[in-house]
């Protein structure tokens, strides 16, 4: 990324992480800048992802925030190296919106991810079938040819779970299963495919019962990502009509890392949430038959 350039997420996740160790070293701006020979306004373009952070300026600003843990410095290190790397999904960036661009970044780059889904089955769960017929009928008119690309996207980030790349959780609302959005058929492979990803090592899938009540309307649909050997929340995103919001505030990520603690102690453990989708399988086939 050039100097004064649009910063990256990976910049920007840098960026904060470096200002959250000077506040907790209680250092000024002007003090950092020292550790590394520069100004008080490039340590500032730094925490806010302008300006790249070479290794080097990385590894001494850490020492001089008295921050030790060597797997800690390590991980900011691989971020100053990775800041401007393109991704795989930059292939498909003249189709796609760049806060998606910054979802899938987000997703490529993280160890835990935990999503929060209310209406549809969450996307790194979609089958083809699905994906297509929800696109189809959303709000905003998408040209088919647009479509089958989105599909192809969304198969890609499919890898990342389907790899074992990330432990990955998914809390659905029951009329999610229950209640068809999509053409009967497709939303029985829906099912089936839910099922068999829930059974992998790596996949946690749970559903929010109609008896937890109010709290399934305490937030719309929600991602949250750790990046670490530890599942503490680093960002968030939501969708919404404009696109896709990114939270990286700590009030903010803390918010949600309750909002989603909440959630999955309400919802039902992994195995009744395996034995609900197979009844409602089981009984929409006998439906038909």
């Amino acid at each position: 990324m050039p100097n004064g350039g649009k910063p990256t997420v990976r910049s920007r996740r840098l960026g904060s992480a470096l200002r959250r160790y000077r506040h907790a070293a209680q250092m000024d701006q002007e003090a950092a800048a020292e550790a590394i020979a520069a100004s008080a306004a490039k340590i500032s373009r730094m925490e806010s992802g302008h300006v790249s952070c070479r290794v080097i300026d990385v590894r001494l600003l850490m020492a001089a925030y008295g921050e030790t843990d060597r797997a800690k410095v390590a991980r900011l290190e691989e971020l100053a190296k990775t800041s401007n790397r393109r991704g795989w999904w930059l292939e498909h960036a003249a189709h796609l919106r760049p806060d998606y661009l910054d979802h899938i970044s987000l997703e490529d780059d993280a160890t835990y991810i935990r999503e929060w889904q209310p209406v549809m089955f969450p996307g790194l769960l979609q089958t083809s079938a699905y994906a297509e017929a929800a696109i189809a009928a959303g709000l905003s008119y998408v040209a088919p040819e647009r479509i089958e690309k989105l599909i192809k996207v969304r198969e890609a980030r499919q890898a990342k779970i389907d790899e074992g790349g990330a432990i990955y959780t998914a809390i659905i609302w029951e009329p999610v299963i229950r209640h068809s959005l999509v053409d009967m058929d497709i939303h029985r492979q829906q099912l089936t495919r839910t099922l068999e990803v829930g059974e992998r090592k790596n996949v946690t899938v749970q559903v929010l019962p109609f008896a937890a009540g109010a709290k399934a309307g305490m937030t719309s649909a929600f991602a949250s990502f750790s990046f670490g050997s530890e599942p503490t929340v680093e960002a968030v995103t939501l969708d919404n009509l404009r696109g896709t919001s990114i939270l990286e505030a700590p009030d903010d990520l803390t918010a949600y890392a309750n909002a989603f603690d909440q959630l999955r102690s309400a919802a039902l453990a992994p195995e009744a949430s395996a034995r609900l989708i197979r009844e409602v399988l089981r009984s929409s086939k006998e439906d038909t038959s």
